[in-house]
């Protein structure tokens, strides 16, 4: 049931959202150079590694420069980069990960491989479901980039307090996760996205 509705509401979204998709692909090449997508390896379900797509944020060489962290105030976001990340709809490329199978729309972000080794242990857990574009974690830490931006150590910080959290709250979901829920958390976050 839960891959019929991941199916489903992905074809339907894609559908409705692709004239904002190219609306978003030609800002994104009037504004600086380099691909529309941004597309970054991330472990899966059964530790399975994929590549996550996402709308172009940073500049094209973004990854040379700096963390796979990004906090607020970073210098390698671009112009219309920092208004796709405030209403999440750099995110939005996604539903293309869904359809592949590669994720679901409610479940455990998924995480770069070198944090996922540093919390194999909880990872073995929250990796039998398919990671989502959304879950309680991503909810709670919606505003994470402009957190760690205070912090001067904020890898330290995300690694120490924030990770902890977010593997915390994902845990409960995997405990507890229904197709109500999953309707519920995907309603919660169009909503909060739209009060940005």
């Amino acid at each position: 049931m839960k891959r019929l509705v991941d199916i489903t509401c992905s074809f339907v979204g894609v559908l409705l959202l692709s004239p904002l998709f190219v609306v978003v692909a030609v800002l994104i090449k009037l504004d600086s150079p380099g691909p529309v997508f941004f597309r970054q390896k991330r472990i899966g379900k059964d530790f399975r590694p994929f590549r996550i797509y996402k709308f172009r944020t940073m500049a094209a060489d973004a990854e040379q420069r700096g963390a796979p962290i990004t906090v607020g105030g970073d210098k390698r976001i671009t112009r219309i980069g920092r208004f796709l990340r405030k209403y999440k709809i750099d995110e939005l490329p996604q539903l293309f990960n869904v359809i592949k199978g590669e994720m679901s729309l409610v479940g455990p972000r998924p995480e770069i491989k070198k944090y996922v080794e540093q919390f194999k242990t909880d990872y073995e857990k929250l990796l039998t479901v398919r990671p989502g574009i959304t879950d309680p974690a991503s909810l709670h830490y919606s505003d994470e980039e402009r957190l760690l931006a205070s912090s001067t150590t904020w890898e330290d910080d995300y690694l120490r307090k924030v990770l902890p959290e977010k593997i915390r709250l994902s845990s409960g979901y995997v405990d507890h996760h229904t197709i109500f829920t999953d309707l519920r958390l995907i309603l919660k976050t169009i909503t909060k996205a739209s009060h940005q």
